[in-house]
């Protein structure tokens, strides 16, 4: 039997969260939705998903601090960026705030599903146009 992998969508674009839930509804069992980085802390620490799937540029609390404080406190939560942000500096301080993934949201549809099982089971997955 294949786990269920729950996951927890965080952007401050409600459009895009309503993509997100559509694309991964049938994939991944969504805990739920957040948008904003405040929300996206009480929801993990409340919901304990396997994988956050968070944008970096949020108002209040960005995608960085989040990660920071997730990877600090709830170290069985699978990081995992979903981003319009190519530029090395920001993967690299993704990485270094303890995510394990790094989606370009530019291959969202052919990134994100396989991005979010590779970081499930504790593997990087980096979207193959981007570097670190």
């Amino acid at each position: 039997m294949v786990a269920t992998i729950r996951v927890f969508l965080v952007d401050d674009n409600g459009a895009i969260l309503s993509d997100l839930q559509d694309e991964l509804g049938d994939k991944f069992e969504i805990a739920g939705t957040a948008q904003n980085g405040e929300e996206a802390l009480q929801a993990v620490q409340r919901l304990n998903p396997d994988v956050l799937v968070l944008d970096i540029t949020m108002p209040g609390l960005n995608g960085l601090q989040v990660a920071a404080r997730v990877h600090g406190n709830h170290p069985r939560t699978r990081i995992l960026f979903l981003t319009i942000h190519e530029e090395p500096e920001y993967v690299s301080a993704a990485f270094n705030a303890g995510a394990l993934g790094y989606v370009s949201k530019r291959r969202l549809a052919s990134d994100l599903a396989p991005a979010i099982r590779e970081v499930f089971e504790g593997r990087t997955f980096l979207s193959p146009t981007l570097h670190r």
